[in-house]
Formats: structure tokens, C-alpha cells, sequence
């Protein structure tokens, strides 16, 4: 049985270096990631796909590419690796010592408003788990979950939340207008305000909904990533924009910047903690969820 064990770890530890390829395409940053060296990233790969008889990668000297066969094993290859996380966290559990890893997504703004409280009591509770943070733009986060790139993410909650994700509400606060201190818009229509905006999102469909509603094709200056980055244009004088009011409260920039007076209503923005279901079989994010509902 030590010696199954010992494959099995051997096989996941090849997922892992296949997973951590697919996602940065560079075989130099994943070896590094991985603090293997290429030679050995190269090797683990080309026998992973002797073992598959496929090629999970098309390679030439500039890029690394994913073949139609790697995308398909990618999904297969991280729920291989989270059923095995789980499995290892529950001995562990047994043992009365949860010991591992939880990634977590979310915007910069959620990380110091709402992550550091949740955080600090976890760690006292859990200290033999290790935190891994990543920061981006909200309007991925739910994406990341779905793909199955973090365990935990920080996300506005949509109007129809995607089957097979559970969201616990933490806070919600509305999507205003918002304008440079030295702006004057009075009397302007908004085919002639520019407008900044975010690519995607709730932000954009609340958006869109209300100028289609208007009928109102808007003069959009710049397609943004990340509501910080909204309010730092809108800051600089270049148009109007939208962002939730926690963000632009919270923003070293919020003494720059004003409401846009009329402000329309574009409805709440909910801002929660959403998880796959079935990540909840595993000990480690079911117990950051169940102190969620503690907390509260």
C-alpha cells in the first residue's frame, strides 16, 4: 500500500506541474513556481502525455499553448488534485490538526475591509493552515471558483448566482455615480459625458440595463479592470464613473472625487463569501465557511 501511496503522490505531483503550465504558459515562470528546474518540468510533462498518448501542449520556441486535449484534461486534472487535498485534509482532521493550504480571491478594497477581520480570528483558531491570497478584478471572482482556481473567493453577489455556488452575504453597499471634485456636468446629456466603465461585472449589467432602459448609447471613454482603477481615473478629471460606494469610501483617492448629482439608481451591490458546494466535503474550507456562519 506504501508503495500505491508513494505513485499516487508521484501522479499528483505531475498534475500539479501540468496545472501550474496551463496557467502561465511559460515553462520557465511554472518551473520556478514550482522550484523545479525546466529540464524537469519538460520531462514530467512529456510523460504525462506518453502516459495520456496525447499532446497537452503545443510548444515552439515563443509560446506554450494548450492543445483542445489539454483544456479537456485541465478540468480533470484539478478535480483530481482537490478530491485528493480533501482526502489528505480528512486524516488530518482525524488527528484533531487541520494542516494545509486555502486560496483565497478577491479585490484589493475587500482584502483590508473585510478579509483582515475574518483572517485574524482564522489564524488563531487554524494556525496550521497556510493563506494563499490572491488580489484582481471582483468581476472574476466567481469565474475563478467555477474553474476551480481558488477555494474561497470575495465577490459581488450576481443576479443569478451560477448552479452549484453557495454565497454568504458580508455586506452590502450601493453602485453610485461618481465625478471629479472640479467637474460640472449640470445640464449635459449623457451622450456627451464620457463615462468610465468596468469591462465586466454586475457594475456593467446594472449599466448596461440602465442606459438600454434610456435608450441611451453612452459616450464610454475607458473600459476598465478593478473598481480602484475607476476611481483613480474618475479622479484625474476624465469622466464619470461607477463603483460601489465602500470602494470609493475606502479609496486614498475618495477626498478627489464626489457623487455625481442626479445619481441614478442601479440597485444594491451585495458583497459576499461564495464557494463551490462541493468544496464544502473539504475540512479546510468547510471550516473557514462554518466560522462565516459563527460569525454571524
Amino acid at each position: 500500500m506504501q508503495r500505491g501511496y508513494l505513485q499516487l503522490t508521484m501522479d499528483i505531483a505531475k498534475l500539479r506541474l501540468f496545472c501550474n503550465l496551463a496557467s502561465s504558459l511559460h515553462f520557465g515562470r511554472a518551473a520556478a513556481s514550482c522550484h523545479v528546474s525546466p529540464s524537469t518540468l519538460s520531462r514530467n510533462i512529456k510523460q504525462l502525455e506518453d502516459d495520456l498518448g496525447v499532446s497537452l501542449f503545443v510548444r515552439d520556441n515563443r509560446s506554450v499553448i494548450l492543445t483542445h486535449e489539454g483544456e479537456q484534461f485541465l478540468g480533470f486534472a484539478k478535480e483530481v488534485i482537490q478530491q485528493w487535498e480533501t482526502y489528505q485534509e480528512s486524516l488530518l482532521a482525524q488527528a484533531d490538526q487541520l494542516r494545509g493550504q486555502l486560496s483565497i480571491y478577491c479585490s484589493v478594497t475587500a482584502s483590508y475591509s473585510f478579509l483582515y477581520e475574518i483572517l485574524t480570528e482564522f489564524r488563531v483558531k487554524h494556525p496550521g493552515i497556510a493563506i494563499k491570497l490572491h488580489t484582481g478584478d471582483p468581476a472574476q471572482s466567481i469565474e475563478r471558483i467555477l474553474a476551480g482556481d481558488e477555494d474561497i473567493a470575495i465577490a459581488a453577489k450576481p443576479d443569478k448566482l451560477p448552479a452549484g455556488i453557495s454565497f454568504k452575504p458580508i455586506n452590502s453597499s450601493p453602485l453610485i455615480f461618481i465625478t471629479a471634485n472640479n467637474e460640472d456636468w449640470q445640464g449635459k446629456s449623457w451622450k456627451d459625458i464620457p463615462v468610465i466603465i468596468p469591462e465586466e461585472g454586475l457594475a456593467r449589467e446594472r449599466l448596461n440595463i440602465w442606459f438600454d432602459s434610456l435608450g441611451i448609447k453612452p459616450n464610454i471613454y475607458a473600459e476598465v479592470k478593478g473598481n480602484e482603477a475607476i476611481v483613480s481615473m474618475v479622479s484625474l478629471g476624465f469622466g464619470v464613473g461607477v463603483a460601489p460606494q465602500i470602494v470609493v469610501d475606502n479609496s486614498p483617492l475618495a477626498n478627489k472625487v464626489k457623487r455625481f448629482d442626479p445619481q441614478p439608481d442601479l440597485g444594491p451591490y451585495d458583497t459576499g463569501i461564495c464557494v463551490m458546494e462541493k468544496r464544502l466535503k473539504s475540512p479546510i474550507v468547510n471550516a473557514f465557511w462554518l466560522q462565516l456562519a459563527n460569525d454571524k
